[in-house]
């Protein structure tokens, strides 16, 4: 049943190879390694690829891992226990030559692959037969119970009642009767009807002088025909507000100019600032990183072992610093310390799902591997953290923005790029940021304002455009305008307006296009298939942003009706400068859809932003 089985190291040698049909795995082995392995995703030993199930097992000691593939339709029970002991026996027999690291030897493997593949199959079909055999009347719970356990009995209608309930009254007793007889304070009244029944009308005398007369409610004076014909006369009173719509108002809302048109169009100049001057010429060439702190990694690790050995009992993972020589890490090792780390990692705004993955994928990392004489487990740990928040944040391929514009130029066709997220969370300020860097970079920009939903919005993109021409005006840049706001108003057809934009800078010889959108806009998407989709989360919400990124994924594979969808290409997190040291909602977006963060937004003006630095953010993360 198993379609294929590899042992390879971790450097990409090939011990040994089984291969059950003529099926090509490369691809799919290929892709297991750049998309769990290499990624620090191992906290889960399994992977679907096309119609494969893949399931891999690692060997920390000797550096190996072992693969096995079948197809994902079949549900086969005894993987686990089949890579556990084919583990044992590879090690057990080439252990000589694993550690001399004699790679070129020859592993004759066949025969105990083939022992062994045979020992859990049949191990695994005996379990399953006796799933499916029946009982017999000995092993049944029944023939456990006595005769006497199953005899019914019939209570005893002459019990005694419990505790607490001899003086409970009869159900059929009137409960008014019953208030009466309690009260012995008042002299009742006693006259009956002729049958030792008290009437009606006595009983409402006892009761009165019991308890008191009934009191009446007070009538509502809300209801009354007077109240009510006032309010049918009043009616609904409108709220007044200040700049409520009059015409003076009107004119102090208008910033037209006389001639009746946008500023923007008739290029008219608008005041700028010394330091909104001061901005041009500062984007030259590819963004800045988010600084590092000025501590080095060397500095920081002396720090911390010197802090250990003064306080045996102080920080947070000190009690797990005990020094082992040449041990062998265990899961049980290195649990406390992780669920110390956990904790940590969701203090710092880390999904707690996401924290509980990464580290599964350490632990499992750190399974079988020998510490030094003078290493500890916590220390261990933590680098062994490190690399895998490295390794999650550095991109898996390079966007490069600048040279795929460049050569969309030379090849005549504009650049489009796609902004996409929920409200709020600054898409059109960080367009324009990006559009700022493009111009700065010698590019004619081409906005669209495909947001036709929200109030407002077309609206901003104007004051942008005004603001960004009026940085950069023609008389610069050889009397062409170097944005252009491409707008429809409101209430039309966003994908649509995305079109005639695109046909418009293509006619116009425009070089990028930026499209700005309301919330998701699939169809968009789907139709104009863009360069580059971007993904703008805000680093404030933390997990919330993680849900939000997953959705727009879903929605985006849901409607495309392609083999292979069109997902968000990357990542813009604003609010970065917010959030002190609590950057886990990094860690969180990356690692669920696995596309970089391209840009990151620190503050209100044309040049915060930047790309990011792994090394920084897991700096602030673990510190």
């Amino acid at each position: 049943m198993l379609d294929f089985f590899t042992i390879f190291s971790k450097g990409g040698i090939v011990l040994w190879y089984f291969q059950g049909t003529s099926q090509i795995f490369t691809q799919s082995v290929n892709s297991l390694i750049k998309s769990v392995i290499l990624q620090e995703r191992t906290g889960t030993n399994q992977f679907t690829h096309e119609a494969l199930t893949l399931k891999y097992k690692l060997d920390n000691e000797f550096e190996l891992i072992y693969v096995v593939a079948y197809q994902k339709i079949l549900q086969l029970s005894y993987i686990d226990k089949f890579l556990d002991a084919i583990q044992l026996e590879f090690r057990n027999k080439y252990k000589d030559d694993l550690q001399n690291a004699a790679v070129s030897s020859n592993f004759d493997f066949r025969q105990d692959f083939d022992r062994i593949l045979f020992e859990v199959e049949q191990a695994a079909k005996k379990q399953i037969q006796k799933g499916r055999m029946m009982k017999s009347f000995e092993e049944s719970e029944k023939s456990k119970k006595s005769v006497k356990s199953m005899i019914e009995y019939k209570k005893d209608d002459n019990k005694k009642p419990g505790k607490g309930k001899e003086n409970k009254p009869a159900k059929n007793t009137p409960v008014k009767e019953q208030e009466v007889q309690k009260s012995s304070a008042v002299p009742m009244a006693t006259s009956n009807n002729g049958n030792g029944e008290l009437d009606a009308e006595t009983i409402r005398r006892n009761i009165e002088k019991r308890f008191g007369p009934k009191k009446k409610k007070p009538a509502d004076s809300s209801k009354s025909p007077k109240s009510v014909e006032s309010n049918k006369k009043k009616g609904k009173v409108g709220t007044k507000w200040d700049l409520g719509g009059t015409a003076e108002d009107a004119k102090v809302l208008d910033f037209t100019d006389d001639k009746g048109g946008d500023p923007a169009v008739n290029g008219v100049d608008v005041a700028l600032k010394d330091e909104e001057i001061q901005y041009v010429g500062t984007m030259g060439g590819e963004l800045r990183n988010i600084e590092t702190e000025s501590e080095s990694e060397e500095e920081e690790e002396t720090a911390t072992k010197k802090t250990s050995s003064k306080k045996s009992g102080g920080g947070m993972f000190s009690m797990f610093k005990n020094l082992v020589g040449s041990k062998m890490l265990t899961q049980e090792d290195v649990a406390p310390v992780l669920d110390k780390f956990r904790e940590h990692l969701v203090s710092k705004n880390v999904a707690a799902d996401i924290a509980l993955k990464l580290c599964e994928s350490v632990s499992a990392k750190l399974e079988g591997k020998v510490l030094g004489t003078f290493s500890s487990i916590n220390t261990t740990v933590k680098t062994a953290l490190n690399e895998s928040l490295v390794q999650i944040l550095s991109p898996r391929r390079r966007v490069d923005i600048l040279r795929d514009a460049m050569d969309c130029k030379q090849k005549r066709q504009p650049y489009c790029i796609t902004f996409c997220g929920v409200n709020g969370v600054g898409k059109s300020t960080n367009l324009a940021k990006i559009c700022f860097w493009l111009i700065e970079n010698g590019f004619r920009v081409l906005i669209a304002a495909c947001d036709t939903f929200r109030a407002g919005a077309v609206e901003q993109l104007r004051t942008h455009t005004r603001k960004l021409n009026a940085l950069h005006p023609p008389e610069k840049h050889a009397g062409q305008q170097m944005v252009q706001l491409y707008e429809k108003g409101y209430g039309k057809d966003a994908a649509g307006i995305a079109m005639e934009a695109i046909n418009f800078a293509r006619d116009c010889h425009i070089d990028v296009v930026l499209v700005d959108t309301a919330v998701i806009r699939t169809t968009l998407i789907k139709v104009n298939q863009p360069d580059l989709v971007l993904f703008v989360g805000e680093a404030l919400v933390g997990n919330e942003a993680v849900d939000q990124l997953t959705k727009f994924n879903q929605a985006l594979a849901d409607h495309s009706n392609m083999t292979n969808p069109r997902l968000i290409d990357g990542i813009i997190l604003t609010k970065f400068d917010t959030i002190d040291d609590k950057v886990g909602a990094a860690i969180s977006m990356t690692y669920t859809t696995g596309q970089p963060i391209v840009f990151v937004g620190t503050g209100q003006t044309y040049t915060d932003l930047r790309n990011l630095n792994a090394k920084a953010v897991v700096h602030a993360l673990l510190k």
